[in-house]
This record gives C-alpha cells, sequence and structure tokens, in this order.
C-alpha cells in the first residue's frame, strides 16, 4: 500500500526528533497463600505467585506538582495476577475502534476463581517489553466490559477504563469488585499508530485480587461501577473544543454548548437507583483537558443544607470532586504527559435514591482546538451509610496522582527541524482543484523536504478538495485528516507538537468511511470565505504529515 521511500520518510519524520481510578494511601502489599494458576495469565506475575506487579508512585516521590501520589492499600490474601491480549499486529497508521474477539481473541484472560478485584493498571508493550513512546504508537482507549447475562453486548457493565494518561484504578481499602470466574469478559480498544510503519504490540494489564476462599475476601465490601461520561451511550463519545470558545479562555461541556443533546435528554447524567455510598471516582480528557467536575443534585436540598455545605452548592447542586490534569509537558495543557487526579481514600458521598449525579468536562481554548474530547468518570459506588451527606458537610477535597511524569512522554517536539519546509516562504504553484492524499503524502503542497517544493494556489473565492485516496467506501484504510496549525508549521514531531492553534480555523474530521471515528466521508473541501494569505495544515491522526495551500488574488 505504501511506497519503500515515503514510508521510511514519514518515519523518519516522528523517530528523528528526541479512566478512571480511585487512589487509596497505605503501604505494601502481601503475598497469595496456596493459589490456584491464573487462567491465561503469563510469565512470573501470572502464575498467581505474589510477586508484585508495581504500581505508578509506589517507592517513589510523595508528591507532585502539589498533589500527593496513592500508594495501594495493604489487603490480606491479595494476588498480583499480570495478563495479556497479543500478539496484536499494528498497521500502517492504524486508528481503529475494534473488540478483543475481532482481533482473535474470543476469551479475555482473566482470574481462575471467584474473588474479589481491588486494582487494575493497563499499559501497552512491544514484544521486547518495552513500552513504545506515546508519539509513535498508544493505547488510544481500553474498556473492559463484563458482558455475563446480558445477551446485548451494548448493555454490558464497564468495570475499568484505560487512556494514554495511564491512571490505575485503586479502590480504597475494605472494597472491591465481586468477580465469578464464570464472567465473560470483552475488551473494546482503540491502537492509533502515527507512524507510517507496521508494528507489533500487546495489551497488558496487572490485577490485584483476593479470592473469594481466603480469609482477606472476609474483609472486603462489594463495590460496583457506575459509567459517568458527558456522552453516555454512544461508542465514541466525542466533542469538538474550538479555540476561543466559552468564557476567559475556557470551555466547560455541556453547559457551555449550544443543544448538547439536540433537545434529548442530557447524557451526563445517572439517576441514583438506591441508597448508598460513592467511593471515589476519577476523570478522562483528552490533550488540552483541564478538569472533569462530579455534582450530586437532590430536589430542595439547597434549601435546608448546612451553612458549612452551602460553598459547594448551588441551587440544589451540590459540587463532589474536581479531577484535575496535573500536566507535566512543559509546553502546558497540550499533550498526553498528564496525569489525572483522583480522590483520595477518605473520600465517602452518601446519596439517596432519586439524586442525580452528573459529570462536566472543562477545556482550555486560549491556544487551540480539541478536536473529538472527551469527559469520563468513572464512578464506584457501594451499599451502606458510611458517607458524607453533601447538603450536610462539604466533601469536595483535593484528588491525589497515581503516577508522576511517564518516559514514553519524553518527546516532547516543538524544536527546530530540518525535516519540514517553511512553505509559507514556497512559490506558489499551480492546482488542479484537488490535492490527493496517498502515501500518506499531501500531493501537492506536502511540507516534507524532498516530497514538497510549492503551494497549491487558489483565487479568493475559490476552493480547493482534498480526497484520501488510502480509503474506499468499502475498506476502512488509512484515515487522515486536515487540520488548521500556526504557520509556518514546521517544527520537530511529538506529544506537544504540532497543534491545531491558527488564528483560522479549519478541521476536516476523519476522511473516511467506516463508521466511528470516521468523518462517513472520503473528501472535503477547503472554504470559500479564506482571506489571502498561506493556510498551514496537519493530520491530528499522523501528525507528521504537513501540508499548505495558498489563496492569492
Amino acid at each position: 500500500m505504501l511506497t519503500g521511500s515515503t514510508l521510511r520518510r514519514r518515519a523518519l519524520l516522528l523517530l528523528l526528533p528526541g479512566m478512571v481510578a480511585l487512589a487509596a494511601c497505605s503501604s505494601t502489599t502481601q503475598q497469595a497463600a496456596d493459589a490456584p494458576p491464573a487462567t491465561g495469565a503469563t510469565g512470573a506475575n501470572g502464575t498467581a505467585d505474589g510477586t508484585t506487579a508495581g504500581s505508578p508512585g509506589a517507592g517513589s516521590t510523595s508528591s507532585v506538582g502539589g498533589f500527593a501520589i496513592a500508594t495501594v492499600p495493604e489487603r490480606r490474601d491479595v494476588q498480583h495476577l499480570h495478563y495479556e491480549i497479543g500478539p496484536l499486529e499494528i498497521q500502517p497508521g492504524q486508528n481503529n475502534i475494534t473488540y478483543s474477539a475481532e482481533a482473535g481473541y474470543p476469551t479475555v484472560p482473566k482470574p481462575a476463581e471467584d474473588g474479589y478485584i481491588t486494582r487494575i493498571r493497563a499499559n501497552l508493550e512491544r514484544p521486547d517489553g518495552t513500552v513504545p513512546p506515546v508519539d509513535v504508537i498508544h493505547l488510544h482507549h481500553g474498556v473492559w466490559a463484563n458482558v455475563s447475562g446480558r445477551p446485548n453486548p451494548a448493555n454490558a457493565e464497564l468495570f475499568f477504563a484505560a487512556g494514554e494518561e495511564k491512571t490505575d484504578t485503586i479502590l480504597p481499602a475494605g472494597y472491591g469488585y465481586k468477580y465469578r470466574a464464570s464472567d465473560r469478559w470483552i475488551i473494546n480498544y482503540m491502537l492509533h499508530n502515527l507512524l507510517s510503519t507496521p508494528d507489533e504490540v500487546r495489551i497488558t494489564y496487572d490485577i490485584d485480587f483476593v479470592p473469594m476462599r481466603s480469609d482477606g475476601a472476609k474483609e472486603i465490601t462489594p463495590a460496583r461501577p457506575i459509567w459517568m461520561d458527558v456522552r453516555t451511550g454512544e461508542i465514541y463519545p466525542v466533542f469538538d473544543v474550538l479555540k476561543g470558545s466559552g468564557t476567559d479562555g475556557t470551555f466547560t461541556y455541556p453547559d457551555q454548548a449550544a443543544d448538547p443533546y439536540d433537545g434529548r435528554r442530557p447524557m451526563n447524567e445517572w439517576t441514583v437507583d438506591r441508597d448508598g455510598v460513592l467511593i471515589g471516582t476519577g476523570g478522562h480528557l483528552h490533550p488540552g483537558g483541564l478538569h472533569t467536575d462530579m455534582y450530586v443534585t437532590r430536589p430542595g436540598a439547597g434549601a435546608t443544607a448546612t451553612d458549612a455545605a452551602k460553598a459547594s452548592i448551588t441551587g440544589d447542586r451540590a459540587h463532589v470532586f474536581r479531577s484535575e490534569a496535573q500536566y507535566f509537558e512543559p509546553a502546558g495543557a497540550v499533550s498526553w504527559d498528564v496525569a489525572m487526579s483522583v480522590t483520595p481514600p477518605e473520600w465517602k458521598v452518601a446519596v439517596e435514591a432519586g439524586d442525580t449525579v452528573s459529570v462536566t468536562a472543562t477545556y482550555d481554548t486560549a491556544r487551540a482546538s480539541w478536536y473529538e474530547s472527551m469527559g469520563i468518570m468513572v464512578m464506584w459506588m457501594a451499599d451502606g451509610d458510611a458517607g458524607t451527606d453533601p447538603f450536610v458537610a462539604p466533601v469536595d477535597v483535593k484528588g491525589v496522582l497515581t503516577h508522576g511524569h511517564l518516559p514514553e512522554n519524553d518527546n516532547h517536539g516543538g524544536q527546530p527541524s530540518d525535516l519540514f519546509l517553511d512553505l509559507t516562504a514556497a512559490p506558489s504553484g499551480p492546482t488542479t482543484g484537488t490535492v490527493g492524499i496517498t502515501d500518506f503524502v499531501y500531493a501537492p503542497g506536502d511540507m516534507a523536504v524532498g516530497v514538497g517544493s510549492s503551494v497549491p494556489t487558489v483565487a479568493p473565492g475559490g476552493s480547493i478538495r482534498f480526497v484520501n485516496n488510502e480509503a474506499t467506501a468499502t475498506t476502512a484504510g488509512v484515515w487522515h485528516t486536515i487540520t488548521a496549525c500556526k504557520a509556518p508549521c514546521n517544527a520537530a514531531t511529538g506529544v506537544a507538537y504540532p497543534l491545531a492553534d491558527a488564528d483560522v480555523q479549519f478541521d476536516s474530521g476523519e476522511l473516511g468511511d467506516a463508521g466511528d471515528p470516521t468523518a462517513g466521508r472520503l473528501d472535503w473541501t477547503t472554504p470559500t470565505d479564506l482571506a489571502d494569505g498561506t493556510y498551514t495544515y496537519f493530520c491530528r491522526i499522523h501528525p507528521s504529515m504537513r501540508g499548505a495551500f495558498r489563496v492569492e488574488g
């Protein structure tokens, strides 16, 4: 599908430059006794021998950026189990959503006996055990779903999610997710290959597990996951955040969106089905995201709230937690070099049947646009009355992190590069009115040295049609975007560069016709109202792809 020279050049452009969590504070872990082998487990950590799989933050600094680092609580009879799905053959430029069964893994590896899951950690690894750089290939998302007793997988219980920020799920001491060996799991995932070269990876996940037969299980209260999303119910729940939107440089979804749900009931709400206690939550955002927020609404409760609680209450809605994005990225809130704060162990919120829990997501809009953004908070709930009523006392405490900076985010980009041209200084060139995208090249108008030389030019009022020749109406192929970036947009590629930061914004969506996340079309036409000037752009999926076109009277 790709020519050898183009494939090698696109690889060089990237290689040469330099969901959800709950936290608990305690220490160490304990070894399992008389444990049977775990189904599908591999390696030294996969035989339930008590070998600790590790935890972000454990044994590291106690705080980062003003946030405490969570540690894993001590639990009796805990086993540390390691599993993986793979090998997974990754196609050049791949960015598709699929399920474990579709990838050839109809049975997802999991524990062999009944028990409680108290912690899950996921990652992506190459065959040699190394973690690939996020700017080369990453797990955009992975969602672990329990479909047992559910004839329609769409109604599965979603109990764990992982994104590029790689937050652990760590249930507080005394709580666990009740698991049965007969449970049937599937994994919905999206692997994003930013290069034009193939790759091979495996999805790994480490589980802390307390067998039901053990004494330790008697100390655990069952907890259940509640999936909270600003667009709950969609397989690809995304929204666009445009530069300059919102107020004072930030935009909150859905609060500041115009009719976000097309007149239907809000998708960001859940009605509490029975009295209980919320024991933890944490947020998932994309680059540009600042925080997610969770609220509890109880009709009439605002009028009777105590003075102590009123600072966190607006009307009948109490703010119960803010999951903040702690960016380690030197350029600020623009990349996956980030950790999301999660609830500390003392956070327990009493809710009543009929209460409404809702979530929002806030993004920065002063710097750039953020397309296909998300706002998710997986919440864990248990029966009982051990929590604090948010209308009696404030509960919105500062969160903790499950890790600091990760080395796979070390290539930030943005430094001068001799791999790209400054097309703002290039001569105007003729155009047939069409720019084709083939072999990861925009032709004409590509910015790569040795590929482009001139800029396709149209008169004011004219337009240029971009056509993705790497996908068809019957095959998924490779998807690309045409997304405006600030000229000259020719610095080195990395996790923080390029950005959709042009003063004049445009974005084609993912040109493809294969369902989510594609735009449902293979072409896109530039706006006809553009003023004279040179417009630079990049591909959001493969950011080493850059180009330009010109409007000239």
